[in-house]
């Protein structure tokens, strides 16, 4: 039986779809403002796996995931750049898209992008307003009324008083209340727009999920997942926003993953602590990665420290080393080992417990290991259920000369993909001369830095 905790109840419940075995998910995806970095990674890893679990647990699962290709920060970079906003989304979704293929992370079902459903997010608003659940201020902006809508808080565990605490609100003078929230920004000098009933301007960040959701699932959805940091405002305002115009509960099940920290640190661009999933997958093999990020629970905080990923690849390249000595046996994988699928099952039946299924290999291939020198079909089939159970996870679906190779390679230090990532800050500024100085850097650590249409690639001097 499986059970999910939902945040919605502060519990875990067991899982029962709205219609049968139908299940409608919806994980929030990316703002394309910048390189995707590990955080990204993980989220789009995890929602992945929930999907496949979901689907090997019988459900007919259908997964969209969407896109935020406007808003501010993507609209400021584009400035910067001195490029159009929509080309700039749409180069950043293209190179994102790459990278999640690097990792071999699948695509859900069904992609959503904001910039398609600008009709959709003006009739919602359209709505909103004529329930008088949103308003339109002089300057044609509009925002919802949060206290038009009685259960607001209920995600988050908040009252109002307790959600103007701490948290950023959006100044404006001509708002009702601090926490009413915009729906549509009016447009300023040099934005990209759209025509609206109010005039020129672009969706607010929240209407975005909720109309992309309307179009793909109807009024009602069965699993509503995104990072932790989104609980409160954004999750918090789709609820708000969808069921005052459905009158009907959005979502019933709420997840939530936990967040990436550097070294106890939270990950922020502003801390200049952000790894760039481009960075981490030329250092580590994919499946190195995925095995360190999934030892964690999901929904608990993943601390990166300097010791993660190293120890991640010994064990990885332990367990394909038993693989490896299988093949050198001249024996194939073959045959089945079901108590190795049961307890994988028991364990993602527990809230989809990655780090109790990964813990649970120790043991399967201490069991493996020993096969091997007197039972070769023992040790067959208990590696062959290992890679189709675990499959699921993006784990042991290499061949263990590709895999034990990468993990051979030098490792290349912290440091050189710090300078890596100033000397592209400074590329961005067109401070060539400081770019180019970097580079020199680089140079004297025993290393050359090249530019591709894929990025930076690093490698020995």
């Amino acid at each position: 039986m499986l059970k999910i905790y939902n945040t919605l109840s502060g519990r875990k419940e067991e899982f029962k779809p709205m219609d049968g075995n139908k299940v409608k998910m919806y994980a929030c995806g990316i703002t394309v403002s910048g390189d995707a970095h590990v955080g990204h990674i993980y989220q789009a890893l995890i929602y992945d796996i929930i999907r496949k679990y979901l689907v090997k647990s019988g459900y007919d699962v259908t997964y969209a995931r969407n896109y935020t290709d406007v808003d501010d920060k993507i609209i400021n970079k584009a400035n910067e750049l001195h490029v159009k906003a929509d080309a700039y989304a749409a180069e950043m979704i293209e190179k994102i898209d790459a990278l999640m293929k690097e990792y071999q992370i699948d695509e859900p079902n069904v992609w959503l992008k904001a910039t398609c459903n600008i009709g959709n997010i003006i009739e919602f608003i359209k709505k909103l307003i004529e329930k008088n659940h949103a308003y339109v201020t002089p300057k044609g902006d509009v925002y919802f009324a949060v206290d038009s809508f009685g259960g607001y808080g209920k995600l988050s565990h908040r009252n109002l008083e307790d959600a103007l605490n701490g948290v950023r609100v959006e100044n404006d003078e001509q708002k009702k209340n601090a926490l009413d929230f915009a729906l549509w920004k009016s447009a300023k000098e040099g934005e990209i727009f759209w025509k609206s009933p109010w005039g020129d301007g672009r969706p607010g960040w929240h209407i975005e999920c909720s109309a992309m959701n309307m179009e793909a699932f109807g009024e009602q959805i069965d699993i509503h997942g995104g990072g932790r940091d989104l609980i409160f405002p954004h999750h918090e305002n789709e609820i708000a926003q969808t069921e005052a115009l459905t009158g009907k509960q959005f979502a019933k099940y709420w997840i939530h993953n936990g967040l990436i920290k550097v070294n106890g640190q939270k990950m922020s661009k502003s801390l200049g602590n952000s790894l760039l999933g481009a960075d981490l997958i030329a250092k580590y093999h994919r499946e190195v990665i995925k095995f360190a990020l999934l030892e964690t629970n999901y929904r608990n905080d993943i601390n990166l420290t300097d010791e993660l990923f190293s120890e991640a690849q010994k064990h990885v390249s332990d367990f394909y080393g038993v693989y490896k000595s299988l093949a050198d046996k001249g024996a194939a994988l073959r045959g089945e080992y079901k108590s190795i699928d049961d307890e994988f099952n028991e364990a993602m039946d527990d809230d989809f417990n990655t780090a109790k299924a990964l813990s649970n290999l120790f043991k399967y291939f201490k069991s493996a290991k020993a096969a091997l020198n007197g039972n070769i079909d023992e040790a067959a089939a208990i590696l062959n259920q290992i890679k189709n159970t675990y499959s699921l996870l993006g784990l042991f679906k290499d061949e263990p000369s590709a895999v034990l190779k990468d993990e051979s390679k030098e490792e290349i230090p912290a440091e050189v993909f710090e300078l890596v990532e100033k000397r592209k800050q400074a590329k961005a500024e067109k401070n060539w001369a400081e770019a180019d100085r970097i580079r020199d850097e680089i140079l004297k650590l025993g290393y050359t830095v090249k530019d591709t249409k894929d990025g930076a690639v690093v490698e020995k001097a």
